[in-house]
């Protein structure tokens, strides 16, 4: 080979080099700029959380929403969220990112929806949760599957006190207590935590060797214990005295599940009038009343209907084309 030859090879083989490293470069800064979360994922500055209402995820835009009761019409202009929950003075709104493996942002708002603290977490959003002072805040993602009614899902529970600043990324090392005796095993998964008023005391649902059990917790004491078997995403009431819960009635895994209420001074319980399968963590609109998403008729959104806690009457269509409901007063 001539030296010619060389020198033309050789410069071919760098002029590749810098071609492919070009392109290289602008695919990663195209990644990087596709990652940014849309400008639609801020809030309108006109949309707070000070007029109470009932406030939702909206199916159409993904935004956050407000109804405001009666006749008057929605009212969109929230941030972009998958998942979402209010009370007090914050907010958390769950937020997937694009690319593989899947990640969530869990971004706590304040009523003003300005962001006031944000954490990247593993997993696809599926449930929220903020106490009623809104100082104790839990989220859940599932990081395999996309469904409770397979066995093949895992998921990631977080806690967050804003008291302290101190994030649990994932409370599946609590010590938890079943029948009395300390419970290990490698599969544990918890999910659907709810507070009680006192930002101590929490209910969540634990998993293991295909039993699903709920659980009472105490942030101080970091502890866990049992109560019964067979009760998924609880709610509990205003009060505090009942939990809304999914209980699982059939094996058919299209419609496994029945919404319930349990009475916590006796652990009575009885399923509510609604009669077709709940896969959400209700929320409590008042002491009476509770709303919950079901898939809407189209197959692509998601509808809010509420239900009388005491299981009467008839569920009724709240919110169509909503999910994520909580009343904010």
């Amino acid at each position: 080979m001539s030296p010619r030859t060389r020198q033309l090879r050789l410069a071919l083989v760098v002029a590749t080099v810098l071609l492919l490293g070009g392109g290289s470069l602008g695919y990663v800064l195209h990644a990087r700029q596709r990652a940014l979360p849309p400008q639609q994922a801020h809030a309108e500055a006109s949309f707070t959380l000070a007029e109470p209402g009932l406030y939702f995820r909206d199916a159409a835009t993904g935004r956050v929403a407000r109804q405001p009761g009666g006749p008057a019409p929605r009212e969109a202009g929230g941030p972009s969220c998958e998942r979402f929950h209010a009370a007090g003075p914050r907010a958390l709104c769950l937020r997937k990112l694009p690319g593989v493996p899947a990640r969530t942002h869990a971004i706590v708002l304040d009523r003003q929806f300005r962001e006031i603290r944000r954490v990247i977490v593993a997993g696809i959003p599926n449930r929220a949760r903020v106490s009623a002072s809104g100082q104790v805040l839990s989220w859940t993602t599932f990081a395999t599957g996309d469904s409770y009614a397979t066995s093949a899902f895992s998921t990631r529970t977080a806690i967050l006190d804003l008291r302290t600043g101190f994030l649990v990324k994932s409370i599946e090392e609590i010590p938890l207590t079943v029948d009395g005796v300390r419970y290990h095993s490698p599969d544990v998964n918890y999910w659907g935590v709810t507070f009680a008023r006192d930002d101590n005391r929490f209910y969540a649902t634990v998993s293991s060797k295909g039993i699903t059990r709920l659980v009472e917790g105490d942030l101080r004491k970091w502890s866990a214990r049992a109560l019964r078997e067979n009760a998924e995403c609880p709610s509990l009431s205003p009060d505090g005295t009942r939990l809304a819960f999914k209980k699982k009635v059939s094996d058919d895994p299209a419609a496994p599940w029945r919404l319930y209420v349990l009475d916590l001074a006796d652990l009575r319980e009885h399923p509510v009038a609604e009669t077709r399968s709940v896969d959400d963590q209700a929320a409590w609109l008042d002491d009476a009343t509770l709303g919950y998403a079901l898939p809407g008729r189209d197959g692509r959104r998601s509808d809010v209907w509420s239900v009388p806690a005491d299981g009467t009457k008839a569920p009724r269509l709240t919110v169509p084309g909503g999910s994520s409901p909580v009343v904010v007063r």
